[in-house]
């Protein structure tokens, strides 16, 4: 193997490139154990801990897990996608804005498919859902983390792994948006369990189109949310710690 030297980048960079290639490529497949450092050293000709650098940031995308002393290749979490990914929106300063347009056309999506699709268990869990949002709203509760998972739920019933990888990271970031407007307007939580009641009861009916109205209902409700909580809808994302 050449030496791994290139003047444009880290040289644990080169060997990250390369090693998340072959994964991704299939060269190395999920469950075999990458060689240990002192032989992936010799391999690339660069020194241990370069290579360590390498499999760290590896390990950060989810392609590698350690078990025991042996780094394994793995198949990245959605989760770890999401966060990966809105970690780099956020740097990339998107707005609030930028955010509900991709969210006002995959959520419509999500509730089309998933009335097409959803099975007796997912409605069940919906329903679960609805009763835990309900009781959030009656106390006084913010129903934030229950909506998100509300619109996870949905997108789990389409059966659709690109679309449940599309939308994770702006559905992490559009819980920034409700949590912003969610303190200026305590009727809020009022509104969003009647939409969520509707999207349901046309899920159980498997009628798509009055899901998908439902759906954009609420989506201009967060829009106007803003206005009304006279928030900036074209500020960036701050960080959510939650």
């Amino acid at each position: 193997m050449e030496p791994v030297k290139p003047p444009w980048a880290p040289a644990y960079r080169a060997v990250y490139d390369d090693l998340r290639q072959r994964i991704v490529r299939g060269d190395i497949q999920p469950g075999d154990a990458l060689p240990i450092e002192a032989t992936l050293s010799s391999q690339y000709s660069v020194h241990r801990s370069t290579v360590r650098e390498g499999l760290r940031q590896l390990e950060q995308d989810g392609l590698l897990q350690r078990r025991g002393k042996r780094l394994v290749v793995t198949v990245p979490r959605q989760a770890d996608l999401a966060r990966a990914a809105e970690r780099s929106l956020h740097m990339q300063q998107v707005t609030f804005r930028d955010v509900w347009e991709v969210a006002a056309t995959l959520e419509p999506m999500c509730a089309q498919l998933a009335a097409e699709r959803i099975s007796a268990d997912e409605l069940a869990a919906l329903a679960r859902n609805l009763a835990l949002t309900a009781s959030l709203v009656d106390s006084g509760q913010s129903p934030v983390a229950a909506t998100i998972e509300f619109q996870s739920l949905i997108a789990e019933a389409t059966h659709n792994q690109a679309l449940l990888l599309a939308r994770a990271p702006v559905s992490l970031l559009m819980r920034a948006g409700y949590a912003a407007i969610a303190p200026a307007l305590p009727q809020s939580g009022t509104r969003l369990l009647e939409a969520h009641r509707h999207v349901y009861d046309s899920l159980c009916q498997r009628d798509a189109e009055s899901a998908v109205a439902w759906t954009r209902r609420h989506l201009m409700d967060h829009r106007r949310g803003f206005e009304v909580a006279g928030l900036s809808f074209d500020s960036p994302i701050p960080a959510l710690h939650a």
